[in-house]
C-alpha cells in the first residue's frame, strides 16, 4: 500500500471538487458566528466534522446533500466566499495538488444580498490569493442546479467570465426526475461559444443519464459516471463485453470524473471494494480520481489514492497514469496542459522515484 506521505509528495490533479463541500469545520463555526447563523448542529469543530461525515455516509444522495444547507448558509458575504476559496486553494496545495478545477453554484450565495457577479469575483480573489502563496493553479467550473430553471443564466455567467478563470459549465443536484436534456438551452449556448461542459451523470441514475449528457447535451466529461458499469457484461468480476454506450465512452476517450469515497457515501456503490474503478482501468477508460466533497466524505485527494491503493493495490505508476489522465482532460489550453505535465507532473514523479531530472520540454513547432 502506498503511504500517505508518498502520495502527498506527488503532484496531483483534481477535476471534480465542490467549493461548498470542502470547508474547514473551524471556518464554518467562525463564519456562522460572524453571520449570526444559528442552525449548526454543534459549534465544536471536531464534533461538526464528525456530524458532516456521518450525515453524508447515509447511502442516499438526497441525505448526503443535506449538509450543504449549513455550508451554503455561511457563504453569504464577499469576505466569507473569498475566505472559503482561499482556504480551498491552500488545503489543496498543502495536499500536493498542482492543478484543480473547483465547481460551485453561485446562486446559492445570493441569499444575503450578493449578486452573481459579486459571488464569482469573490471566488476569483480567493483563488488568486492562494495562487500567489502556493504552487497551484485554480480554475472555476460554474454549476447550475438540475431542479432550477435558471441554467441558461448560469451558462451565460460562466461563458462571460472565461477570461477570469472560469473554464467549464456543469449541472449538479439530484439526478432522478431531473434529466440533463431539461437544460438543453444552456448546453447549446456553451457549444455555440466553444465552452467546455461537464455533467453530473451516472451517479444516482444509470446509463440513460450518461447517454443524455453526451448525446443531447454535448458533455466533454462525465461527473461520476460510476454506473456506466451497468452497460458492461461482467463474468467473475471481469468485463467480457462493452455495451454500445460504454464502448463509445471508452473509444472517444471521454473522461470519467470518478469520486470513489463519495460514491460509497451516497450509495452509488455498496463499498470501496466493489467500486468499478478497477474494471474501468482494466478496460482503459479515461479514468480520473477525485474527491467530490472533502468535508462531507472526510477525504483529501492523497487519502483517496491511499484508500484505492489499499483496496486495489494501486502502484505509483498507476497514480501517475491517473494524474496524467486528469491533466490531459483539464479544461485549459493544450499548451497549458503540456506545461503542467512536463513542468510539474512528470518531474515530480521522476524525483520521487530517484530518476534523473527530465530535460526541458518545448512544444514542437509542428504540434
Amino acid at each position: 500500500m502506498l503511504s500517505l506521505e508518498t502520495l502527498r509528495a506527488v503532484p496531483k490533479v483534481l477535476l471534480h471538487d465542490h467549493l461548498d463541500g470542502g470547508l474547514r469545520p473551524s471556518t464554518i463555526v467562525e463564519l456562522a458566528r460572524d453571520q449570526k447563523y444559528t442552525g449548526l448542529p454543534t459549534i465544536d469543530p471536531r464534533e461538526l466534522a464528525r456530524w458532516f461525515h456521518a450525515s453524508a455516509a447515509s447511502g442516499s444522495l438526497s441525505l448526503y446533500l443535506r449538509g450543504f444547507t449549513h455550508t451554503i448558509a455561511v457563504m453569504q458575504t464577499p469576505d466569507a466566499v473569498e475566505r472559503v476559496a482561499y482556504e480551498c486553494g491552500e488545503d489543496l496545495a498543502r495536499d500536493g495538488v498542482v492543478y484543480a478545477e473547483v465547481r460551485y453554484a453561485p446562486v446559492f450565495s445570493t441569499q444575503g444580498g450578493m449578486n452573481l457577479e459579486q459571488v464569482l469575483t469573490a471566488v476569483v480573489r480567493g483563488f488568486e490569493r492562494a495562487e500567489s502563496h502556493y504552487p497551484i493553479t485554480l480554475r472555476q467550473v460554474i454549476c447550475a442546479m438540475r431542479d432550477r430553471t435558471d441554467s441558461l443564466e448560469m451558462a451565460e455567467l460562466a461563458v462571460a467570465h472565461r477570461e477570469q478563470g472560469v473554464v467549464g459549465f456543469d449541472i449538479a443536484g439530484e439526478e432522478a426526475g431531473h434529466p440533463p436534456k431539461a437544460h438543453l438551452e444552456a448546453f447549446q449556448l456553451c457549444r455555440r461559444e466553444n465552452f467546455s461542459i461537464t455533467i453530473h451523470a451516472g451517479e444516482a441514475f444509470g446509463p440513460p443519464s450518461i447517454w443524455q449528457a453526451l448525446q443531447y447535451c454535448g458533455a466533454h466529461r462525465i461527473g461520476h459516471g460510476v454506473r456506466l458499469i451497468e452497460d458492461m457484461a461482467i463474468v467473475d468480476e471481469t468485463v467480457v463485453k462493452l455495451g454500445p454506450l460504454a464502448a463509445y465512452v471508452r473509444d472517444k476517450r471521454i473522461p470519467l470524473e470518478l469520486c470513489p469515497s463519495s460514491n460509497v457515501d451516497t450509495g452509488a456503490v455498496p463499498s470501496l471494494d466493489e467500486h468499478p474503478i478497477r474494471q474501468f482501468m482494466e478496460q482503459r477508460f479515461r479514468v480520473t480520481v477525485n474527491t467530490d466533497n472533502r468535508l462531507m466524505s472526510d477525504v483529501t485527494l492523497s487519502e483517496e489514492f491511499r484508500r484505492l491503493s489499499r483496496v486495489f493495490s494501486l502502484t505509483l505508476d498507476d497514480v501517475e497514469k491517473l494524474t496524467l489522465n486528469a491533466m490531459k482532460s483539464a479544461f485549459i489550453g493544450y499548451d497549458e496542459r503540456l506545461a503542467h505535465i512536463y513542468g510539474k507532473i512528470k518531474p515530480g514523479f521522476a524525483k520521487l522515484r530517484g530518476e534523473p531530472a527530465l530535460a526541458g520540454y518545448r512544444l514542437p513547432p509542428s504540434a
